[in-house]
């Protein structure tokens, strides 16, 4: 097996520079990355990272806990994450807690046990044994949130700004002519959906169409779509538009359209939220919000990286951009005629 220290000489750096390309990549410069990595792949040579990790108390893991795993919003952001923790030498952990306060104590138990150097949560709970470490040691602490921003986590946080996004949906449909207007929000203990629907609430008091707005909760998943629309569409005076939380719960209210004979958008305009990639290839096409998925993953490592580089003296709340994605499944409502 090769050694580190032909590997210096055959990039022509230190063993310091091959070091810090494992340990600290993000303070090498990327052309002098690449020949370390280069030289390490051309002579085979494997870091001793179980060494390294009994000298400086560190495992090179990040923990991430998602709250549904089969939810392909999370499968972006996780693959964003993935790559800027392999990118900086960590390996990522994996944890779908399904909305269970139980698994997420589990993987809190890891942290503390310190199996991994930093935790990012995509949910919006935060066991109570990790809310006590954090209320200790302040932003010191290698725990971040990524999408369901809450300030009384009292974490870093890479979001975007959810209840601006719904607000923009409500104009679009407000300026297509739309007056009546069912929404089907996620679970309202989220941080996510009660944005969202404040956004809702906001636009539909700007326009004078509060009393004109139907409101289902659901959960997310394409089985609360399909019920929660179905309920909003049997009500006496049926909405003209339907804007779900998630683009899931816009794929079944699509079903729940078809199945009572009407047709999307003439009959009935539809609008979801986050743009997964399935979402441009339905019939019709969907119009949602755009959320930078693996931006987010990214930006959530960075924040990680800086607390345990000690490079961070505060919190940091990132929004990130969002882009509303208009396509075929809205138009003008039906003539009343």
């Amino acid at each position: 097996m090769a050694t580190i220290q032909e590997v210096a000489r055959d990039a022509g750096v230190s063993t310091a520079t091959v070091s810090r390309v494992f340990s600290a990549p993000e303070l090498v410069l990327e052309a002098t990355r690449k020949k370390v990595i280069e030289a390490v792949a051309r002579l085979g040579y494997e870091p001793n990272f179980a060494a390294r990790s009994l000298r400086t108390l560190r495992t090179e893991k990040i923990l991430v806990t998602v709250p549904d795993i089969s939810n392909p919003f999370f499968s972006q952001v996780i693959r964003g994450v993935e790559e800027a923790a392999m990118a900086a030498g960590y390996s990522v952990l994996l944890g779908d807690t399904r909305h269970e306060e139980a698994r997420e104590e589990q993987y809190a138990a890891m942290f503390r046990r310190k199996e991994a150097d930093g935790l990012i949560f995509l949910g919006h709970r935060l066991p109570d044994t990790l809310a006590e470490i954090v209320a200790a040691k302040g932003p010191r602490t290698p725990i971040v949130n990524g999408c369901e921003f809450r300030p009384g986590l009292a974490v870093s946080s890479a979001h975007i700004d959810n209840e601006g996004a719904a607000a923009e949906v409500m104009e679009h449909l407000y300026g297509l002519g739309h007056t009546r207007v069912g929404v089907v929000t996620g679970p309202l203990v989220s941080p996510i959906s009660s944005d969202r629907l404040a956004g809702v609430l906001a636009a539909a008091q700007r326009h004078g169409r509060a009393s004109a707005l139907r409101i289902a909760i659901g959960d997310f998943s394409i089985e609360s779509g399909v019920r929660r629309t179905g309920e909003l569409l049997d009500e006496p005076g049926r909405p003209t538009a339907v804007f779900c939380f998630s683009d899931e719960m816009a794929m079944g209210a699509l079903e729940a359209i078809r199945q009572r004979g009407l047709r999307c958008p003439r009959d009935v305009s539809l609008v979801g939220f986050d743009d997964i990639r399935f979402a441009q290839y339905l019939d019709p096409q969907l119009t949602t919000v755009s959320q930078p998925m693996e931006q987010i993953g990214h930006e959530v490592v960075r924040l990680l990286l800086d607390i345990l580089a000690d490079r961070a003296s505060a919190l940091q709340n990132v929004t990130l951009p969002h882009r509303l994605v208009v396509r075929s499944s809205t138009a003008p409502p039906p003539d009343p005629s």
